[in-house]
């Protein structure tokens, strides 16, 4: 009788053992966009964009590359994560604010040009880049300027603003094509069926930067407008906001942010801009 009783109170002991072992597993191997950053399993989510070549782009093989993922993944190892600890988001433009909102990413890298309506929204770390609208021709085009696109056909996307600024305020006699995407655009301007292609000159030089386009292409270098690329970040989290500024801040100290304008940026001869002061996104 005295055997049966020491069995049974061995047994529960096994039992909570377990049970608290189990709840310290759960704890530890969380998945969220705000994991700590300690290693255990935590990850931390970023949003980024899947489509654009040489900003956020998700390769075949499940990869990702790009200026966009670089600056997220030395951001994240200077927040305490490695890249193996990084789970990649697509973050569509129309939804950014909402995926920080809900909390579904920690923060976003996306081409993410701050201006004051979504300042009301969401808080900004950078700006890490300064871009300009521009145009992209063939290598062997006469354009240099923006009249010369007049009786030219110019190309961007449905929805996109940027031709139809160039239209009203730069070239009235300017025939304006609309695709569903750059992509297409690009295409357009390899076969002929377009003279040029306008939007941010960064993403242009992204997809001039593609193995299948190298040589074919050149940036005409207008700066028709100044988009400066912020990190969004939820509203209200500061301490966020000032330790992303910090990892920016040493990435362009040490090198690694030129490093990664020239790797993603340069086979289309792209004349970036100085890197942006950290922390001024006025």
């Amino acid at each position: 009788m005295k055997l049966r009783k020491v069995s049974a109170a061995a047994a529960t002991a096994l039992v909570l053992a377990l049970t608290a072992t189990a709840c310290g597993g759960d704890d530890s191997s969380k998945e969220n966009g705000s994991g700590s950053g300690s290693g255990g399993g935590d990850k931390i989510k970023i949003g980024i964009k899947y489509d654009q070549p040489g900003l956020g782009l998700k390769n075949p093989d499940g990869s990702f590359s790009g200026f966009d993922v670089d600056v997220a993944t030395y951001v994240a190892k200077e927040l305490g994560y490695e890249p193996k600890q990084i789970e990649f988001v697509e973050t569509k433009s129309a939804d950014r604010e909402n995926a920080l909102a809900r909390g579904d990413v920690k923060f976003i890298a996306a081409t993410y040009s701050i201006n004051d309506e979504r300042a009301k929204l969401v808080d900004f770390a950078g700006p890490y880049l300064l871009a300009h609208q521009d145009l992209l021709v063939k290598a062997d085009s006469d354009i240099s300027k923006g009249t010369d696109l007049n009786g030219k056909t110019l190309c961007s996307v449905t929805g996109s603003t940027s031709a139809e600024n160039v239209k009203k305020d730069i070239a009235p006699k300017a025939q304006l094509k609309e695709y569903g995407g750059y992509s297409e655009c690009i295409a357009g301007l390899q076969s002929g069926a377009v003279d040029a292609v306008t939007t941010d000159d960064s993403i242009l030089a992204g997809f001039a930067a593609q193995d299948n386009y190298k040589g074919q292409f050149k940036l005409a270098g207008l700066k028709l407008s100044n988009e400066n690329y912020g990190i969004g970040v939820k509203k209200g989290d500061k301490a966020t906001v000032d330790k992303i500024n910090a990892a920016l801040e040493k990435m362009v100290s040490d090198g690694a942010w030129e490093t990664a304008v020239k790797e993603n940026f340069g086979p289309a001869d792209y004349k970036n801009e100085p890197a942006p002061k950290i922390g001024d996104i006025k």
